[in-house]
């Protein structure tokens, strides 16, 4: 008797899955459109640390498309009532959900910003530090230069 083939996973089936996962924010439509069992996709996430930080980028950018959906869904509004007395409803409770979301991660990100501008300035300020150092040191030596010539000459005479 001999023993079942393995199926094989198919070429590029992580780079098909990641790409559906950005478009689906769905582990299991993903797995299906890339022809690969959900279980490997979620082994493979565990065993390779590679495609586990591309996994979450993929979802991020999923969820970052999801929003933009929504967004537009949001400003456009649903129509509702049928054709003849079609209107645009607006749910609003989401697009504040949505705004209060979107304020906490800019804010987040500006904050992030403002600790590299920080951090910019010190480097900043200290190379000016730096060259200022230098140019004290230069002219201390220049000036010790001047004072032994002046004293050799005086030497001299």
């Amino acid at each position: 008797m001999t023993k079942p083939r393995k199926k094989r996973a198919p070429a590029r089936w992580k780079a098909k899955f990641l790409d559906a996962l950005a478009e689906s924010s769905n582990v299991t439509a993903a797995a299906k459109k890339a022809g690969i069992d959900k279980s490997v996709v979620y082994k493979t996430r565990r065993s390779d640390t590679d495609f586990n930080r591309d996994w979450q980028r993929a979802l991020a950018e999923g969820y970052d498309n999801l929003e933009m959906d929504l967004l537009h869904r949001l400003r456009i509004g649903q129509l509702e009532g049928g054709k003849t007395q079609a209107r645009r409803k607006y749910d609003n409770a989401i697009a504040f959900r949505l705004l209060i979301a979107h304020r906490e991660a800019v804010t987040r990100h500006r904050a992030i910003r403002a600790d590299e501008d920080e951090e910019a300035v010190i480097a900043s300020i200290t190379r000016k530090l730096e060259l200022m150092r230098q140019r004290q040191l230069a002219a201390a030596a220049d000036d010790a230069a001047y004072a032994a010539r002046a004293a050799a000459k005086e030497g001299d005479e």
